[in-house]
């Protein structure tokens, strides 16, 4: 369980008039295990709200609006989750790889300033026009401040906290700043911009889509899967891997309703489709992908109601499948997953979300650790479960 404690927000226009200034601070309070962490063994987990236990500091940063609102400004303690590489219609589902993408969660620190943890950070939001949006941040790379990226080669961390959440750090205060800076940056082009309220509108403004392209630059040190301080092949002689400084991913982002009714219907089709590719030397994930496709308001009378089905696939890195072959074990391939949905207001304050996922072939086909001395994989996965969200 990870409630969101109350955020505090304030709005510095109506306390001082100082107008396009907003204050915030927010913590998170987890309980419960992870069930990826520790029954499922695959690369992203199979919920976005799992987390470490902890009490933390979340977000604290304050944002500042110029030029009209064409200028945005956003500096202090930050998620990047929120803004970036971020998909509408894949917002709607449970599983991890919809949110975060699974490439960064698996190859950066900690997976990165990303839900729930958070960096300090500076971010950079301008409208070039009404169409174009340009998205930019520097942030720290490593939010706890690890010393570990890749358990496997460096035989090192703490296995009981393999995200290394809390290990280093389990308040969220501790600032990292001493590994590297993570720079990222979009382009946004949106198609169809729709008014604020449709009910006013006098003619249909077309059907809404936004699309994005984006890319990541990490100055830190990773540790090379193929090869030792020695330059030998890390799988076949061991030792201690080589450090390679920096990293670097590259993305793409579609957002697109394909069909509505009339445009003050509540009822629509959206799609949605992003994928990332990086270097397989010093990350366990070199390509992913997802897409899928949500109905909203698929039933008479139920407006506020959507359904979804997304499906993704990772693939394991040139170096961390070269590694496993060269050590003579499992090597890994794909990791496929799919789930299904179903988002139900019952209430205006309560929100059912019924859900069901299969994954096939989990880390690539990861060793089975109950059978250490065979070489069987770990089977496919079928998970089914509830969530369940009260506004007050």
């Amino acid at each position: 369980m990870t409630p969101l404690l109350p955020p505090l927000r304030v709005d510095l226009e109506k306390l001082i008039g100082l107008k396009g200034g907003i204050f915030n601070i927010s913590a998170l309070q987890t309980r419960g295990r992870s069930i990826t962490q520790d029954h499922l063994a695959n690369y992203n987990p199979v919920s976005s709200y799992e987390a470490d236990r902890s009490t933390r500091l979340f977000e604290l940063w304050y944002r500042q609006l110029l030029f009209d609102g064409k200028l945005g400004i956003k500096i202090g303690q930050q998620n990047l989750e929120s803004e970036f590489m971020l998909t509408n219609y894949g917002g709607l589902f449970l599983n991890s790889n919809f949110g975060w993408p699974m490439a960064p969660s698996v190859n950066l620190y900690s997976g990165g300033p990303s839900w729930p943890l958070a960096s300090p950070a500076l971010r950079v939001r301008y409208h070039v026009t009404h169409a174009f949006t340009v998205l930019a941040a520097v942030a720290d790379d490593n939010p706890p401040g690890n010393r570990y990226n890749a358990f496997t080669i460096q035989n090192g961390g703490n296995m009981a906290d393999q995200t290394n959440q809390v290990t280093h750090d389990g308040s969220g205060t501790r600032f990292n700043t001493s590994s590297g800076a993570l720079l990222i940056g979009e382009l946004h082009y949106t198609l169809n911009r729709q008014p604020e309220d449709l009910s006013d509108a006098t003619k249909d403004p077309g059907l809404p889509g936004i699309y994005k392209l984006g890319g990541f630059y990490d100055t830190g040190k990773f540790p090379d899967y193929r090869y030792n301080t020695r330059d030998q092949l890390m799988g076949k002689n061991g030792g201690f891997p080589r450090w390679d400084r920096g990293n670097w991913m590259v993305y793409a982002v579609v957002d697109q309703m394909v069909w509505r009714p009339s445009y003050k219907s509540d009822r629509s089709l959206g799609i949605f489709v992003r994928a990332t590719g990086n270097s397989g030397d010093r990350n366990m994930v070199s390509f992913a992908a997802d897409a899928g496709l949500n109905l909203k308001a698929p039933f008479s009378g139920r407006p506020n109601d959507t359904v979804g089905i997304g499906w993704g696939v990772g693939r394991s890195s040139s170096g961390w499948r070269r590694y496993n072959r060269t050590a003579n074990t499992l090597v890994p391939g794909d990791e496929n997953h799919l789930e299904i949905t179903y988002q139900a207001e019952v209430r205006p304050w309560l929100v059912v979300q019924p859900d069901f996922q299969e994954i096939w072939n989990p880390m690539g086909g990861k060793a089975d650790p109950r059978y250490p001395a065979s070489s069987r994989r770990i089977g496919n996965e079928t998970i089914f479960g509830l969530h369940t969200s009260v506004t007050f």
